[in-house]
């Protein structure tokens, strides 16, 4: 484990990057800025090592960055209807800092949310621990809210990703792992050729806003299906309802079982790297890097097109605050709040 100054921020304060190693190749790079994964080095079947996620060169691009690569979001990932909630008899406004379809939303945490503030890491054996204390009333969240986020590589070539937090008082809590991937380790290309499958056999339709409506449909005999090995790119430009409300996949998948399991396997053919990912959430929302813009430049100056990567964020349910049949996101004193995420890969 290793420890560097990644830089310093625009408010005169330091961030650390800590990396990760194992005895096969991988390398992951961790900041306390964000507790973002900066990168992470895998081989291919040649024995190749690329970097198989999008994000900056430098702490500046994470500053200014607005497609959350890599990062840890909360307290809530995802979407909250028109930023607003109730809970225990009080109603609570967000910020909405997203708008898709032209309806308001808040959107991963709000305008300052877990992916701009900066964690305190430490080393711990196989990788790094980051803690963070989000006050009562950041971005109008009630309650103190304790977070430590830990990040562990090992020799199995399993990336472990996971959470534990309490509060002061009841608050909704979703914290989520945003790294977006391209296991081609070229991220000037597409992943539409990448293979695809989800642990699940029904997924949340959306309005065109892109917040559930609370419908938990069937994926047979619809472009949502990925029950066996399907690339991503074959059904994402169908004249499908939910997929044009996104401009292709931006919606969450309800996982079969319970506690930590499969929950979805990509690969690439051409470079012989698989991704397998379990969770022990409800949920994992695939989304497709549709709001890419081709025009920001990121790792060596390079844009990043539309469709260049592919993220798999585990997670409780979106707009879950208000909606009171899904998986409840109030946690309350005296209670733990726990996600685990964990990327095995090989080649």
């Amino acid at each position: 484990m290793d420890a560097e100054i990644f830089g310093t921020l625009k408010d005169g304060r330091e961030a650390k990057l800590y990396t990760l190693a194992n005895k096969n190749g991988m390398v992951a790079k961790v900041s306390e800025y964000g507790a973002v994964l900066t990168s992470l080095i895998v081989p291919d079947k040649d024995g190749k090592l690329q970097d198989v996620t999008l994000g900056y060169d430098d702490l500046d691009g994470w500053e200014n960055d607005e497609f959350y690569f890599g990062a840890t979001v909360g307290r809530v990932g995802n979407r909250i209807a028109g930023g607003k909630f109730s809970l225990d008899g009080q109603d609570y406004s967000l910020a909405t800092n997203n708008a898709p379809g032209g309806i308001p939303c808040h959107l991963h945490g709000g305008l300052t949310g877990f992916n701009k503030v900066l964690w305190k890491g430490e080393p711990v054996p196989g990788g790094v621990k980051l803690h963070y204390l989000s006050r009562d009333g950041e971005e109008g969240y009630p309650g103190d809210l304790s977070v430590t986020i830990t990040y562990l590589l090992n020799d199995e070539n399993e990336l472990l990703w996971q959470v534990e937090a309490t509060t002061s008082a009841p608050t909704p809590v979703n914290i989520v792992h945003h790294s977006y991937w391209n296991l081609s380790g070229n991220t000037t290309t597409s992943i539409k050729d990448h293979l695809l499958t989800l642990n699940a056999d029904h997924y949340l339709t959306t309005c065109e806003g892109l917040i559930p409506t609370g419908e938990l449909k069937s994926v047979e005999g619809t472009p949502m299906d990925f029950h066996t090995a399907t690339e991503i790119g074959q059904n994402l430009h169908e004249d499908y309802q939910d997929l044009k409300f996104g401009n292709g996949y931006d919606h969450a998948w309800v996982l079969k079982g319970t506690g930590l399991r499969l929950a979805a396997q990509a690969s690439d053919p051409k470079s012989g790297r698989t991704l397998e990912l379990h969770t022990d959430q409800p949920a994992v929302h695939l989304y497709s890097s549709n709001f890419l813009d081709g025009v920001t430049p990121g790792k060596q100056g390079l844009p990043y097109a539309q469709h260049s990567a592919f993220c798999l964020e585990t997670e409780l349910f979106p707009d879950g605050p208000n909606k009171p049949k899904f998986p409840n996101c109030i946690l309350r004193p005296g209670e733990v709040y726990r996600h685990k995420m964990v990327h095995k890969f090989s080649w």
